[in-house]
């Protein structure tokens, strides 16, 4: 037990200090990803319900694939391809290469994998809004970006977090994929400790109690926001 929490001490000889940048470096990525998926996922939602012929086509190209694809090879593809075609664009443009951040280049790969999910979660959730409230606001004038605003946003909330609750917790876990590109997350600074020490078992079992706390606090979170965007609707009890 002495060793284990030498080990896992926040200060050097011990790893802890070192997990903790690599949760942090996950939650950054885990945050950014999220949100870049999430207003994907609102303007694909809309492309898919309310576009022209085009727009839906290339949408359920986007979505069909992205969803076909395994995450992995994705991230794979679009991290060392994505960044290598900007920097192509860039020479052919008569402008220097650049060097993309990892977390950037992190955000941007899991968001655009994110924004897939995250189409069909808010199209459903669109769709479950009772269309008397949409025929309601147009009756009254309603621009779409202020329909949007003031009733398919607050009124699809309550039917979208549980698919979006899933989707931030695959995010989080998401993260440990990039550790295969070389992203300093919670995965590569478990595998550096690990490897340094040769204690596989205790630092992976911290890593695993890591990722638990992780979702345990995010379920805690989700559930307040959830009641919140539920008020004024009947419970799930009162349902039954």
């Amino acid at each position: 037990m002495a060793r284990i929490i030498e080990l896992l001490s926040p200060t050097p000889p011990g790893w802890g200090g070192t997990l903790l940048v690599g949760l942090l470096h996950s939650v950054e990525i885990a945050v950014g990803a999220f949100g870049l998926g999430l207003v994907i996922g609102i303007c694909g939602a809309y492309g898919k319900l309310y576009g022209g012929p085009v727009v839906r086509d290339l949408l359920a190209v986007y979505t069909t694939i992205v969803r076909a694809v395994p995450e992995l090879v994705l991230i794979l593809l679009l991290y060392y391809a994505g960044t290598d075609l900007i920097n192509q664009l860039l020479t052919a443009m008569g402008y220097q290469r650049i060097d993309i951040s990892g977390l950037v280049a992190g955000i941007a790969v899991l968001g655009f994998v994110q924004g897939a999910y995250s189409t069909e979660v808010i199209r459903g959730a669109i769709l479950a809004i009772p269309q008397g409230q949409i025929e309601a606001a147009r009756a009254y004038g309603m621009s779409p970006g202020l329909l949007l605003r003031r009733i398919t946003l607050p009124a699809m909330l309550p039917f979208a977090i549980p698919g979006l609750a899933n989707l931030w917790l695959i995010a989080t876990k998401d993260t440990a994929l990039l550790a295969v590109v070389g992203f300093y997350e919670l995965t590569l600074a478990t595998r550096q400790a690990a490897g340094v020490t040769k204690a596989y078992l205790t630092f992976f079992l911290a890593a695993g109690v890591i990722y638990l706390l992780l979702t345990l606090v995010s379920n805690l979170i989700i559930g307040r926001i959830e009641v919140r965007a539920r008020r004024g609707m009947p419970s799930l009890k009162e349902a039954r």
